[in-house]
Protein backbone atom coordinates (compact mmCIF):
# COMPACT_ATOMS: atom_id res chain seq x y z
CA UNK A 1 0.00 0.00 0.00
CA UNK A 2 1.66 3.11 -0.98
CA UNK A 3 1.61 6.63 1.07
CA UNK A 4 -0.41 8.31 -1.25
CA UNK A 5 -3.53 5.95 -0.74
CA UNK A 6 -5.98 7.09 1.02
CA UNK A 7 -9.64 5.53 1.56
CA UNK A 8 -12.46 8.08 2.62
CA UNK A 9 -15.13 8.07 5.06
CA UNK A 10 -18.25 9.95 4.15
CA UNK A 11 -20.46 11.10 6.95
CA UNK A 12 -24.61 10.78 5.66
CA UNK A 13 -26.18 9.98 9.37
CA UNK A 14 -27.43 13.18 10.09
CA UNK A 15 -30.73 13.86 10.01
CA UNK A 16 -31.17 16.91 8.18
CA UNK A 17 -33.83 18.87 10.57
CA UNK A 18 -33.95 21.95 8.59
CA UNK A 19 -34.98 20.34 5.29
CA UNK A 20 -37.67 17.93 7.01
CA UNK A 21 -40.37 20.30 4.91
CA UNK A 22 -38.86 19.08 1.86
CA UNK A 23 -37.01 15.71 2.70
CA UNK A 24 -39.37 14.07 5.71
CA UNK A 25 -38.80 10.56 3.46
CA UNK A 26 -34.78 9.66 3.60
CA UNK A 27 -31.42 11.01 4.75
CA UNK A 28 -30.58 14.35 4.09
CA UNK A 29 -27.45 12.95 1.40
CA UNK A 30 -30.02 10.94 -0.31
CA UNK A 31 -31.72 14.46 -1.65
CA UNK A 32 -32.66 14.56 -5.71
CA UNK A 33 -30.40 17.17 -7.20
CA UNK A 34 -30.41 17.33 -10.98
CA UNK A 35 -31.47 13.48 -10.98
CA UNK A 36 -29.70 11.72 -8.44
CA UNK A 37 -29.11 11.55 -5.17
CA UNK A 38 -26.55 14.14 -3.73
CA UNK A 39 -24.23 11.61 -2.42
CA UNK A 40 -23.75 9.92 -5.71
CA UNK A 41 -22.65 13.32 -6.99
CA UNK A 42 -20.04 13.40 -4.09
CA UNK A 43 -19.11 9.69 -5.19
CA UNK A 44 -18.57 10.97 -8.37
CA UNK A 45 -16.68 13.71 -8.06
CA UNK A 46 -14.30 11.31 -5.27
CA UNK A 47 -14.11 8.67 -7.93
CA UNK A 48 -12.77 10.81 -10.65
CA UNK A 49 -10.42 11.59 -8.68
CA UNK A 50 -8.75 8.55 -7.92
CA UNK A 51 -10.41 7.41 -4.94
CA UNK A 52 -11.10 3.63 -4.83
CA UNK A 53 -13.43 2.66 -1.94
CA UNK A 54 -15.18 4.77 0.50
CA UNK A 55 -16.86 3.79 4.17
CA UNK A 56 -19.91 5.48 4.30
CA UNK A 57 -21.38 6.05 7.88
CA UNK A 58 -25.04 6.07 8.40
CA UNK A 59 -27.43 6.69 10.75
CA UNK A 60 -30.64 8.21 10.01
CA UNK A 61 -32.58 6.04 7.87
CA UNK A 62 -29.35 4.86 6.67
CA UNK A 63 -31.06 1.24 4.94
CA UNK A 64 -32.00 3.62 2.05
CA UNK A 65 -28.27 4.54 1.28
CA UNK A 66 -27.32 1.61 1.63
CA UNK A 67 -30.02 -0.12 -0.26
CA UNK A 68 -29.49 2.46 -2.89
CA UNK A 69 -25.59 2.29 -3.33
CA UNK A 70 -24.97 -1.26 -2.68
CA UNK A 71 -21.47 -2.02 -2.67
CA UNK A 72 -21.21 0.47 -5.30
CA UNK A 73 -20.41 -1.38 -8.60
CA UNK A 74 -22.84 1.59 -10.76
CA UNK A 75 -20.44 3.80 -9.35
CA UNK A 76 -17.34 2.01 -10.04
CA UNK A 77 -16.13 2.31 -6.55
CA UNK A 78 -15.76 -0.23 -3.43
CA UNK A 79 -18.46 0.88 -0.99
CA UNK A 80 -18.48 -0.35 2.74
CA UNK A 81 -20.97 0.92 5.25
CA UNK A 82 -20.49 1.90 8.85
CA UNK A 83 -23.65 2.22 10.92
CA UNK A 84 -23.91 3.92 14.09
CA UNK A 85 -25.66 2.07 16.97
CA UNK A 86 -27.05 5.59 18.27
CA UNK A 87 -25.75 9.00 17.20
CA UNK A 88 -22.09 9.49 17.50
CA UNK A 89 -21.69 13.04 16.07
CA UNK A 90 -19.32 13.32 13.09
CA UNK A 91 -16.66 12.12 15.43
CA UNK A 92 -17.76 9.37 17.19
CA UNK A 93 -18.52 8.66 13.54
CA UNK A 94 -15.35 8.43 11.93
CA UNK A 95 -14.18 6.76 14.67
CA UNK A 96 -16.97 3.89 14.26
CA UNK A 97 -15.50 3.66 10.77
CA UNK A 98 -11.96 3.05 11.58
CA UNK A 99 -12.29 -0.99 11.88
CA UNK A 100 -13.73 -1.14 8.30
CA UNK A 101 -10.62 1.06 7.28
CA UNK A 102 -7.18 0.06 6.16
CA UNK A 103 -5.20 2.96 4.97
CA UNK A 104 -2.67 4.80 7.25
CA UNK A 105 -4.12 8.50 6.15
CA UNK A 106 -7.99 8.93 5.41
CA UNK A 107 -9.95 11.12 3.11
CA UNK A 108 -12.98 11.97 5.55
CA UNK A 109 -15.60 14.21 3.94
CA UNK A 110 -19.33 15.82 4.95
CA UNK A 111 -22.07 14.05 2.79
CA UNK A 112 -24.16 16.78 2.69
CA UNK A 113 -21.43 19.33 1.17
CA UNK A 114 -19.92 19.45 -2.41
CA UNK A 115 -16.48 20.42 -3.07
CA UNK A 116 -14.53 19.70 -5.85
CA UNK A 117 -10.44 20.65 -4.82
CA UNK A 118 -7.61 19.13 -6.13
CA UNK A 119 -7.18 16.01 -3.35
CA UNK A 120 -3.94 15.28 -4.38
CA UNK A 121 -2.35 18.48 -3.87
CA UNK A 122 -3.95 18.25 -0.52
CA UNK A 123 -2.41 15.37 0.24
CA UNK A 124 0.63 16.35 -0.95
CA UNK A 125 0.82 19.81 1.42
CA UNK A 126 -0.31 17.36 3.93
CA UNK A 127 2.40 15.14 3.82
CA UNK A 128 5.37 17.84 3.13
CA UNK A 129 4.01 19.83 6.42
CA UNK A 130 3.89 16.41 8.25
CA UNK A 131 0.51 17.37 9.50
CA UNK A 132 -1.44 15.22 11.39
CA UNK A 133 -4.76 16.68 10.15
CA UNK A 134 -5.26 19.36 7.16
CA UNK A 135 -9.05 20.48 6.83
CA UNK A 136 -9.59 21.77 3.19
CA UNK A 137 -10.45 25.81 2.83
CA UNK A 138 -12.35 27.80 0.53
CA UNK A 139 -12.68 31.13 0.63
CA UNK A 140 -16.30 32.94 0.45
CA UNK A 141 -18.40 36.31 0.17
CA UNK A 142 -20.30 35.82 3.49
CA UNK A 143 -19.04 33.73 5.88
CA UNK A 144 -21.57 34.65 8.49
CA UNK A 145 -23.51 31.04 8.30
CA UNK A 146 -20.73 28.84 8.35
CA UNK A 147 -17.74 30.44 10.61
CA UNK A 148 -14.16 31.49 9.49
CA UNK A 149 -10.90 29.27 9.96
CA UNK A 150 -7.89 31.57 10.67
CA UNK A 151 -4.29 30.19 9.49
CA UNK A 152 -0.79 32.14 9.64
CA UNK A 153 1.38 32.01 6.47
CA UNK A 154 2.66 28.21 7.51
CA UNK A 155 -0.97 27.30 6.93
CA UNK A 156 -0.99 26.46 10.43
CA UNK A 157 -4.76 27.01 11.95
CA UNK A 158 -4.75 29.57 14.53
CA UNK A 159 -8.32 29.68 15.80
CA UNK A 160 -12.25 28.72 14.70
CA UNK A 161 -14.28 31.61 14.89
CA UNK A 162 -17.83 31.62 15.24
CA UNK A 163 -20.75 31.96 13.23
CA UNK A 164 -21.57 35.91 13.64
CA UNK A 165 -24.56 38.16 12.40
CA UNK A 166 -21.94 40.53 10.31
CA UNK A 167 -21.27 39.78 6.82
CA UNK A 168 -17.99 39.12 5.93
CA UNK A 169 -15.28 37.62 3.43
CA UNK A 170 -13.39 34.61 5.32
CA UNK A 171 -11.67 31.38 4.71
CA UNK A 172 -14.34 28.41 6.11
CA UNK A 173 -13.90 25.14 6.73
CA UNK A 174 -15.02 23.30 3.33
CA UNK A 175 -15.33 19.62 5.09
CA UNK A 176 -12.76 18.06 3.54
CA UNK A 177 -10.48 16.44 5.87
CA UNK A 178 -6.88 14.46 5.36
CA UNK A 179 -6.77 12.41 8.77
CA UNK A 180 -3.86 10.42 9.91
CA UNK A 181 -4.92 6.90 11.31
CA UNK A 182 -3.47 8.11 14.52
CA UNK A 183 -5.52 10.85 15.40
CA UNK A 184 -8.96 8.63 14.22
CA UNK A 185 -7.75 5.94 17.02
CA UNK A 186 -7.63 8.64 19.71
CA UNK A 187 -10.96 9.72 19.61
CA UNK A 188 -13.28 7.46 22.39
CA UNK A 189 -14.69 4.69 20.76
CA UNK A 190 -18.77 4.94 21.25
CA UNK A 191 -19.20 8.13 22.23
CA UNK A 192 -20.24 11.05 20.58
CA UNK A 193 -17.92 13.75 20.14
CA UNK A 194 -18.38 16.28 17.48
CA UNK A 195 -15.48 16.93 14.91
CA UNK A 196 -15.58 20.30 14.25
CA UNK A 197 -17.04 21.61 18.08
CA UNK A 198 -14.44 19.23 19.89
CA UNK A 199 -11.88 17.30 18.03
CA UNK A 200 -10.16 19.90 15.79
CA UNK A 201 -10.43 23.17 18.06
CA UNK A 202 -8.55 20.56 20.41
CA UNK A 203 -5.47 19.99 18.04
CA UNK A 204 -4.53 23.57 17.46
CA UNK A 205 -0.90 23.62 17.72
CA UNK A 206 -0.34 20.08 17.52
CA UNK A 207 -0.14 19.91 13.63
CA UNK A 208 -3.46 21.04 12.62
CA UNK A 209 -3.12 22.87 9.12
CA UNK A 210 -5.46 24.58 6.62
CA UNK A 211 -5.06 24.05 2.96
CA UNK A 212 -6.66 27.23 0.81
CA UNK A 213 -8.61 25.56 -2.16
CA UNK A 214 -10.65 26.93 -5.55
CA UNK A 215 -13.40 25.44 -6.25
CA UNK A 216 -17.41 25.73 -5.94
CA UNK A 217 -18.49 24.71 -2.73
CA UNK A 218 -22.52 24.13 -1.49
CA UNK A 219 -23.96 23.15 1.59
CA UNK A 220 -27.50 21.47 1.52
CA UNK A 221 -28.49 22.04 5.01
CA UNK A 222 -31.13 24.31 4.11
CA UNK A 223 -33.94 24.68 1.83
CA UNK A 224 -32.68 27.59 0.33
CA UNK A 225 -29.62 25.84 -1.10
CA UNK A 226 -31.31 22.87 -2.86
CA UNK A 227 -31.64 25.02 -6.22
CA UNK A 228 -28.12 26.45 -5.61
CA UNK A 229 -26.62 22.67 -5.56
CA UNK A 230 -28.29 21.84 -8.27
CA UNK A 231 -27.22 24.92 -10.71
CA UNK A 232 -23.43 24.23 -9.28
CA UNK A 233 -23.39 20.26 -9.52
CA UNK A 234 -24.96 20.82 -13.06
CA UNK A 235 -22.32 23.04 -14.23
CA UNK A 236 -20.07 20.97 -12.55
CA UNK A 237 -20.52 17.48 -14.52
CA UNK A 238 -20.63 18.69 -17.79
CA UNK A 239 -17.01 18.54 -18.44
CA UNK A 240 -17.60 15.40 -16.44
CA UNK A 241 -19.92 13.69 -18.22
CA UNK A 242 -17.96 11.30 -20.27
CA UNK A 243 -15.87 10.74 -17.69
CA UNK A 244 -17.21 9.38 -15.31
CA UNK A 245 -20.40 7.74 -17.49
CA UNK A 246 -23.78 9.43 -16.38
Amino acid sequence: MTKNYVEAIILAGGKGTRLKSILDDRPKPMAIIEGKPFIEWVLFMLRHQGIQRAIICTGYLGEIIECHLGNGRHIGMKIAYARDPFPLGTGGAVRNALDKTDSTSLLVINGDTYFHPNISNILKTHFERTARVSLSLVRVDDSSRYGSVKINKDGEVMAFVEKSPRKESGLINAGIYIMERNVVNEIPEGAMISLEREILPNLIGKGLYGVSCEGPFVDIGVPESINEAGTILKEEFEYLLQEVNL
